[in-house]
């Protein structure tokens, strides 16, 4: 396993992680304190802001969790990755991929995302 693949399972740990506290401990450990997160439905900045997207995310859809959907693609500082979102255990109801750009300390700085399948209720 890489580093990159470590670094998308804590990525996809913070965004699943639904108890508020245990969530930002995983998101200052996924990501840096300047962290951008970008996506076709949201921008934000730092991590009071990333857990609070996540946290709206997650009232969104309860009980809908994020996988991997492939393999990490990565060079240099920056990773590629296709994820799915749904009910646990059932086919993903949307798939995304980012460009996630890390630190210099190894975590997530920059999330560049994008999705490539969802319910026309979501657009």
């Amino acid at each position: 396993m890489s580093d990159f693949d470590i670094v998308v399972q804590r990525y996809l740990a913070a965004w699943n992680e639904t108890d508020p506290q245990r969530r930002r401990a995983a998101i200052e450990e996924a990501f840096t304190n300047d962290i951008r997160y970008v996506d076709p439905l949201a921008a934000v900045e730092g991590h009071a802001a990333l857990d609070g997207l996540i946290g709206a995310v997650q009232a969104q859809f309860p009980g809908w969790v994020f996988t991997p959907g492939g393999a990490v693609d990565a060079h240099h500082e920056q990773a590629r990755f296709t994820w799915h979102l749904g009910p646990a255990g059932k086919e993903p109801v949307v798939i995304g991929f980012d460009v996630a750009e890390l630190g210099a300390d190894g975590r997530i700085r920059t999330v560049l995302g994008f999705i490539d399948q969802a319910p026309a209720a979501l657009g």
